[in-house]
C-alpha cells in the first residue's frame, strides 16, 4: 500500500513539476541544473583534492544519462547541441584572445620545428592506424588530424596552477600548441570537402580558397575596420560598452565563419585572435578571464552530456585502450619534438606530459564530421569519450612528470645549454621583475616614469586612455590598455613580481579597492599614492599605503617657496617652507 501511494505521490510530484517548467526555457533549465551540480561535484572533488575537470566530464554524463532532464522537462537532443556548441565557442574565443602571433617570433623553434613535426608524425601515426583498422583514407586523414592536436586550454591552465606558466617545458608546450591551432584552421577549412560524397580536387580548391578569402577579410577587418571600432569605444571610458563591443565582435565573426560554411567555434578563435594584436587585449583579457574558467566549466560538462553510458558501458575496453594510446603514443611524439626544440635533461617530459591529450578543437572537428555522418555513432562516441578523458588526466599526468623530470635532471650527467637560451623567450611584460607598476599616465606618472627610466628601473604603465597607450607603445614603452582596479590587470602587469606600485591620480575609492588587490597578488609591494585633501592623506596611511603625496601639501609648499623668494634676502636662513 506504501508502494503504491509513494508511486502516486512521485508521479504526481512530477506531473507538478513538468507543468511548472513548461513555462521556463529548457536552455535556462539545463543550464541551472548544469551550474548547480558543478557545485556539488567541485565541492565533493576539492575535499579529496582530484582533478576539477575530470568531475566536470563526469558531471555532464551524470546529468545526461541519469534522466535528470526527462524528469525536469528538458528535450535532450537540441538543448544539449546548444550548449555545447556554446561552450566551444566561447572558450575558443578566449584561447584566440591568449593567441600572440608576436610569440611565434620569440618561440619560432617550438612552433615550426617542434610544432610541425609533431603534427605531421602524429597525422602519419593516426593515419596508418587508421587504415590497418579498416577505416577509408578520408576517415583516417580525420582521424589524423584529431589526434594531432592537444588541448591548449587545460595545459596552460595547469601551468599557471603551478606557478611555471614562464619555464622552458610551458613555452615549449606554448610553441607547439600556437602551431596546432594555425594547424586547426586549415583542418577545418579541409573537412567539409574531404567528408562530402562529391569531394575532390576541385572541392578542396574552393575550400582552401574560401578559407583563404575568410583569413584576408579577417586581416584586413583587423587593421581597417575593428581597430577604429574598439578606439572609439575606448575613447567613451565606458567599460559596459567596451565589454558588448567586444563580445559582439566575436559573435559576429562566429557568425559569419557559420554562413560560409566554416565553424562558428574557428570564427569566434579568429576573432579573439584579431583582439589580442590589439592595444586592447589586456583589457580584454582583464575583462574575459574571469569568465575563462566557466567557459572551460561549461565545456567540458557539455561533452558529457554529449556521452552515451550505453555505449560507454558496450565498448568500455575500446575507449580505455583508445585514450592510453592516445597518452602513450603521442607522448612519445611530444617528447621527441620537445627534445628537437631545445628542452634537455628530463624537460621534454614536463612538455609532453602537457600536450600528450587529444583537445578541444578535436572534439570540435568531431562535431563538424558528424554532419557529414563520416563516423559511425559508436566510433564518435568512443572518441569523444577518450579525448575527454585523456584532457582529465593532463594536470595529474604534468603534476607527476615534474618530479619524474627532476629526478632526471639530478641524475644526468651530461651538460646542456641553458634552455632559456635555447627557447629565445620573448614578451616584455612576462621578463620583468623588481619593476614599478604606474597606474596612470598624466603629467605625475610621466614624470615618474622618466625618472624611473633614467634610473635603469623596469617600469609598467597601466593606462585607459587609448590615445596615450598607442603613443608610449610607438616609443616602446611597456603599456597595458588596463584598468588598475581589476586584479586581472594587476596580474598581467606581474604586480608579484614588482617591488612596488604608484598610483598617480587623486581617486581615493580607486586606489583602496586597487591597492587591496594588489597587496593580495604581493603582500611584500610598496605602494604609492596621491590624495588632494588631508582626511584623505590620512585615511590612505590607514590603509595600509606606505607614502601619499598630498596635493593641498605639496602646492602649499610650492606656493610660500614662490612667494618668499622676493624676500630670501631678508629672512633668516631657518624659514619654514
Amino acid at each position: 500500500m506504501m508502494d503504491e501511494c509513494g508511486k502516486s505521490a512521485l508521479n504526481s510530484a512530477m506531473h507538478w513539476l513538468l507543468a511548472a517548467t513548461g513555462a521556463i526555457p529548457p536552455f535556462f533549465i539545463l543550464l541551472t541544473v548544469v551550474l548547480l551540480a558543478v557545485v556539488v561535484v567541485s565541492l565533493v572533488l576539492t575535499r579529496f583534492k582530484q582533478s576539477l575537470l575530470v568531475g566536470y566530464f563526469i558531471c555532464g554524463v551524470v546529468i545526461r544519462n541519469s534522466g535528470l532532464l526527462d524528469w525536469v522537462g528538458v528535450e535532450q537532443a537540441g538543448v544539449i547541441d546548444a550548449l555545447a556548441e556554446i561552450g566551444v565557442v566561447l572558450l575558443l574565443f578566449t584561447l584566440g584572445i591568449e593567441f600572440s602571433l608576436k610569440e611565434i617570433k620569440a618561440l619560432r623553434r617550438p612552433v615550426f620545428i617542434g610544432g610541425g613535426s609533431q603534427v605531421g608524425l602524429c597525422i602519419l601515426v593516426a593515419v596508418g592506424g587508421g587504415m590497418l583498422l579498416g577505416l577509408s583514407g578520408s576517415q583516417a586523414l580525420l582521424l589524423g588530424f584529431a589526434f594531432s592536436l592537444s588541448s591548449t586550454a587545460v595545459s596552460m591552465k595547469s601551468f599557471q596552477e603551478m606557478s611555471l606558466p614562464e619555464s622552458p617545458p610551458a613555452r615549449t608546450a606554448l610553441g607547439m600548441a600556437i602551431f596546432q591551432d594555425l594547424a586547426a584552421i586549415l583542418f577545418m577549412v579541409l573537412i567539409p570537402p574531404l567528408l562530402s560524397d562529391e569531394g575532390g580536387a576541385v572541392d578542396v580548391g574552393l575550400a582552401l580558397l574560401k578559407g583563404a578569402l575568410f583569413t584576408a577579410g579577417i586581416v584586413i577587418l583587423s587593421r581597417r575596420g575593428f581597430p577604429q571600432m574598439l578606439d572609439a569605444v575606448a575613447r567613451t571610458r565606458s567599460r559596459e560598452l567596451f565589454t558588448i563591443t567586444v563580445i559582439g565582435l566575436c559573435a559576429g565573426v562566429a557568425l559569419v565563419s557559420g554562413l560560409l560554411g566554416l565553424s562558428p567555434a574557428l570564427g569566434a578563435f579568429a576573432a579573439g585572435v584579431v583582439v589580442s594584436e590589439s592595444i586592447y587585449s589586456h583589457r580584454v583579457l582583464s575583462d574575459i578571464l574571469p569568465f575563462k574558467d566557466l567557459f572551460l566549466t561549461v565545456f567540458f560538462v557539455s561533452v558529457g552530456l554529449l556521452i552515451d553510458v550505453d555505449v560507454i558501458l558496450a565498448y568500455w575496453p575500446t575507449i580505455l585502450l583508445a585514450t592510453v594510446s592516445i597518452l602513450v603514443i603521442k607522448g612519445v611524439i611530444v617528447s621527441l619534438a620537445a627534445h628537437w626544440s631545445g628542452l634537455r635533461r628530463g624537460s621534454w617530459l614536463v612538455t609532453s606530459a602537457a600536450l600528450c591529450s587529444t583537445g578541444e578543437f578535436s572534439i570540435v572537428l568531431l562535431n563538424r564530421a558528424s554532419e557529414f555522418n563520416a563516423l559511425s555513432a559508436q566510433l564518435e562516441q568512443v572518441l569523444l569519450a577518450s579525448t575527454a578523458f585523456s584532457m582529465g588526466l593532463v594536470p595529474t599526468l604534468l603534476k607527476k612528470s615534474i618530479g619524474l623530470a627532476d629526478r632526471i635532471k639530478r641524475s644526468s650527467k651530461q651538460f646542456c645549454g641553458s634552455e632559456h637560451e635555447t627557447l629565445g623567450i620573448g614578451g616584455q611584460v612576462s621578463e620583468l621583475n623588481d619593476h614599478v607598476v604606474i597606474c596612470g599616465y598624466g603629467p605625475v606618472g610621466e614624470n615618474l616614469h622618466r625618472n624611473l627610466t633614467r634610473a635603469n628601473v623596469g617600469v609598467v604603465v597601466l593606462e585607459t586612455n587609448p590615445e596615450t597607450v598607442k603613443r608610449l607603445h610607438g616609443e616602446g614603452v611597456i603599456c597595458l590598455f588596463a584598468d588598475a582596479s581589476d586584479t586581472e590587470s594587476l596580474q598581467l602587469a606581474r604586480t608579484k613580481h614588482a617591488r612596488s606600485i604608484a598610483f598617480t591620480f587623486p581617486d581615493e575609492s580607486a586606489v583602496l579597492k586597487s591597492m587591496h588587490s594588489a597587496k593580495a597578488i604581493n603582500p611584500e609591494i610598496r605602494i604609492y599614492a596621491r590624495a588632494k585633501f588631508t582626511a584623505q592623506a590620512e585615511r590612505l596611511k590607514k590603509a595600509g599605503v606606505h607614502f601619499v603625496l598630498h596635493d593641498e601639501e605639496q602646492s602649499g609648499r610650492a606656493m610660500i617657496s614662490a612667494v618668499m623668494q622676493c624676500y630670501a634676502a631678508d629672512l633668516e636662513p631657518d624659514w619654514e617652507v
